[in-house]
Parts: C-alpha cells; structure tokens; sequence
C-alpha cells in the first residue's frame, strides 16, 4: 500500500477510467474530485454507489465526465444538481440510468466473481427500454417465472473517503459496509483518509468490524475533512449552508465557474474558511 499526496493520487486517474464514488451521506470523496479537477480529469465514467450527489455534479461541470451510471444525481436537501441537469439537456454526457438495488447487486456480482446475478423488482419497469444490457430470462428453476438479470459492474477504479487507515492499508470505514462491496468490485481501489494510524486495525477488536482490509486498497492519502461539504461518520456533520452556496452558484455557468475558483482550483483558501 502507499502513501500518496492527494494531488498525486488523483493523477492515478486516467482519461476515460470507470470510476465509482459513493454518495454525499456516505463518506463521499469529494476532496479527491476537487483534486481530479486540478489535474485537468477527462472523459470519466462516474459510478455512483447508489446514488450520485455533489462530487458527481462539480466533476460534470468542470468538464471531467463522459458518462455517470446511478440510480440518482441529486443535491437531497439543497435540491436539483444544476450542472448535471444542464449537461444532459445539452447531451454532454451519457446517463445509464439504475435503481439502488440494481447498483448494489451488480457491483456484489463482480466482488462474487460471477458474471451476472439475477434480481427482483425491475419487471414491468421501463428502465428494462433504456438498458439493453439488462436481460429478462425464465427461471431455470421454475417455468413461467421471468427474472431479471444484471451483468457484473467491476469499476476501474473505486474512490472513498475515510476516518483512519494504517500503514498496512487497512481502513476503517464504521458502519458503511456497501464501501466494501465497491472496493472488493473494483480493479483497484484507493482511499483519502482523515489520518494515518499506528498498529493494525484488524487487531483491535471494536474496530475490526468496520475495516476493509488493505488487500483491496492500493494507495491512500491524507485529506483533512476530505468528505466536506459532506460529513463523515462521528467525526463531522453535514455543511448543509455550503450545500445551498453550491447549488445557488452552480444554477449558472458564471457562478460554477466563480465556485471553482475559489474552493476548487484555490483549495488552501477554502480550507482555511
């Protein structure tokens, strides 16, 4: 596992890598998509874990994204996410529209190592028009039962912000398991953290429950409040005030832009608010 400076794992992306990021309610890396930004990311294929939220829309709007496959792309409380909206009004990007259980379930079929896995709830859906790739087939085990299938999702790349991570890469995560799922779904994984710590988290008892072990994680770096505007576990809340900036400034491309400049492409500036 290695440490890496957050700018410096960002370049890790390629232009065009299937990327998988979890939502605003749940650890979100939205330090990492600032830094992505930075680095000038093009023609990603974002991944949301179910659902999408700020660093899928600041990554649209910066010009980082091809194609966002989720179940959701929203702001919850702040409402619409204006960047996103526009980019599929003007067909600047592709969306390949999911349900969370469908999410989910092909994400566990690539962690299983099988290359499908059927699911429930989809028939009769018109998602089945809008995803060819998604198949209704007979059951082999009874007739006349349709069942959906799902091909497996196995990501590039899975990105997520954390609490702490050790120097053997294991990182403790609490009680967001479906962080798990993607990482063991991903080719490869990589994690910003809030710190580094000593020992090894699999050996102490209260916390190995909420570890993923560093056999899935290939490389961490160190982001303080790396979840912000989002919260992480008991460590912070939520900054729904920012929220409101964001998606007040995000309604025009001049404010977009005037948002960038000062929390994305000046980050020591937004840190120190």
């Amino acid at each position: 596992m290695r440490i890496l400076e957050l700018d410096r794992l960002a370049r890790e992306i390629p232009a065009g890598a299937m990327v998988a990021i979890p939502p605003d309610n749940s650890a979100t890396c939205a330090a990492f998509a600032r830094a992505l930004i930075r680095q000038g990311a093009r023609g990603l294929r974002l991944v949301g874990v179910p659902v999408s939220g700020y660093a899928t829309d600041l990554l649209i709007g910066a010009g980082c994204v091809e194609e966002v496959q989720s179940s959701a792309v929203s702001l919850d409380e702040a409402g619409s996410a204006p960047c996103f909206t526009r980019a599929i009004k003007a067909g600047r990007i592709r969306m390949l529209d999911a349900t969370c259980p469908a999410m989910h379930a092909m994400l566990e079929a690539a962690g299983k190592g099988i290359p499908f896995i059927p699911i429930r709830g989809i028939l009769g859906s018109d998602l089945l028009t809008h995803r060819p790739d998604w198949r209704v087939i007979d059951n082999p085990f009874e007739k006349g039962d349709p069942i959906v299938i799902l091909p497996a999702l196995a990501p590039d790349f899975a990105v997520f912000h954390a609490a702490a991570a050790d120097r053997e890469g294991n990182v403790w995560v609490g009680r967001h398991r479906e962080l798990a799922a993607m990482a063991h779904a991903a080719q490869r994984t990589f994690a910003t953290v809030e710190r580094i710590v000593e020992g090894n988290l699999t050996e102490d008892e209260r916390m190995a429950p909420g570890v993923i072990s560093g056999v899935y994680i290939e490389a961490v770096a160190v982001a303080e409040r790396g979840a912000w505007p989002g919260g992480l576990l008991d460590e912070y809340p939520d900054d729904a005030e920012h929220f409101l900036e964001y998606a007040r400034l995000a309604r025009s491309e001049e404010g977009f832009h005037a948002y960038l400049a000062r929390h994305v492409m000046a980050p020591a500036a937004a840190a120190a608010e």
